[in-house]
């Protein structure tokens, strides 16, 4: 029993130890985002080859990589769901679809709204009034990225 109880003990730190290190290249603060392997993953399975210099900065995952044509791209990874946009990307919405989607969401005092990258970014207060730069997917205004 005693042997039992080791076995257990030791499997189960062995476990938080796993489970640690997965939280640990998660970006801070933003527990549901895939991690880096998940995004080189994800941008492998769009088609992206020669995945360099990936980093998560301004709420968002980016990468520089080669288009499945070969062609050098610099992306921006949605941290949840690793679908990516080129920095060349056609915004679908207009500024004023953006300011209506985050009114609708309940973000007040939108200001800085700007298509930039690929992407919709902005500044605004969130429905807990803290001050938020966000970056927004060009096709549906869905926030994807969060830096206070």
């Amino acid at each position: 029993m005693r042997q039992h109880a080791g076995t257990l003990a030791l499997g189960l730190s062995f476990a938080l130890c796993v489970a640690g290190n997965a939280v640990a290249q998660a970006p801070p603060g933003t527990y549901d985002a895939m991690t880096s392997p998940q995004i080189r993953a994800a941008l492998e399975a769009q088609g992206y080859t020669k995945i360099n210099d990936l980093e998560f900065e301004d709420g968002v995952w980016k990468a520089d990589a080669r288009s499945a044509d070969g062609q050098r791209v610099e992306l921006r990874v949605d941290p949840a769901t690793g679908k990516a946009w080129p920095e060349d990307a056609v915004a679908e919405l207009s500024e004023a679809d953006v300011r209506a989607r985050l009114a609708a969401e309940g973000y007040t005092k939108v200001h800085d709204v700007e298509f930039e990258d690929g992407m919709w970014t902005a500044e605004a207060e969130d429905p807990g009034g803290r001050k938020v730069g966000l970056t927004l997917d060009p096709d549906t205004g869905r926030v994807v990225g969060k830096d206070r």
